[in-house]
C-alpha cells in the first residue's frame, strides 16, 4: 500500500493512486466496500494457502472482462484473466495502520468512470479526502491504464514536475 510506504520513506515526494483505495487508519477495503452491494458470492476464487492461514484470491474467469475490465477488448480481457496475479484475503480485510502518506505529501488519482470493483463514488471520496489531483476518465473500467495510458501517465509526469526541484 503507497500510503504506508511513502509515510515512512524520505525519498518519497508525490504519490500517484490509480483506481485505488486510499484508506484512512482503521480503514480496510472490505469496510470501505460495505455501504455497496456486495459482488456475488462466487466473483473471487480461493485458493488456500497450505498453512491454512488465508488464501490467494483470484477473479473468476466469467467476472474478468464483464465485471473487472468492461473496457478491455474481450481477447485481451481474456488474456488478462488467465494470467491475473492473485490478491491475497489479507489485502481486503488488513485495516489500514496510522501511516497515511497521502496525509503530508502531494498526490494524483486517475478515477475511471465506470470502475465496477471500487465505485467511482468511494473513489472520488477517498481522492477528495487526500486532497489529490483528480483526472476522470470517461467510460474507463478498473484496469483504466490499460485502454486509456495516456491518463495515468500524465499523472505520473504531473506528479514528478511538481516535486523536481
Amino acid at each position: 500500500m503507497i500510503s504506508v510506504a511513502s509515510a515512512t520513506s524520505p525519498n518519497v515526494k508525490a504519490l500517484v493512486y490509480v483506481d485505488a483505495f486510499v484508506p484512512a487508519a482503521g480503514e480496510s477495503p472490505q469496510s470501505l466496500l460495505s455501504a455497496y452491494p456486495p459482488p456475488p458470492s462466487d466473483f473471487l476464487v480461493p485458493i488456500p494457502f497450505a498453512t491454512g492461514d488465508g488464501a490467494d484470491l483470484y477473479i473468476a474467469q466469467k467476472y474478468y472482462g464483464p465485471v473487472f475490465a468492461t473496457d478491455v477488448p474481450p481477447a485481451v480481457s481474456a488474456v488478462m484473466a488467465v494470467t491475473q496475479r492473485p490478491l491475497t484475503t489479507a489485502v481486503i480485510t488488513d485495516k489500514a495502520p496510522e501511516s497515511e502518506g497521502w496525509k503530508t505529501l502531494p498526490s494524483w488519482y486517475v478515477l475511471g468512470d465506470a470502475d465496477l470493483m471500487i465505485p467511482p463514488p468511494l473513489q472520488l471520496m477517498m481522492a477528495t479526502r487526500a486532497k489529490s489531483h483528480i483526472t476522470h476518465v470517461p467510460g474507463a473500467s478498473h484496469p483504466s491504464m490499460v485502454m486509456h495510458p495516456q491518463a495515468t501517465v500524465d499523472a505520473i509526469l504531473a506528479a514528478a514536475a511538481s516535486t523536481a526541484t
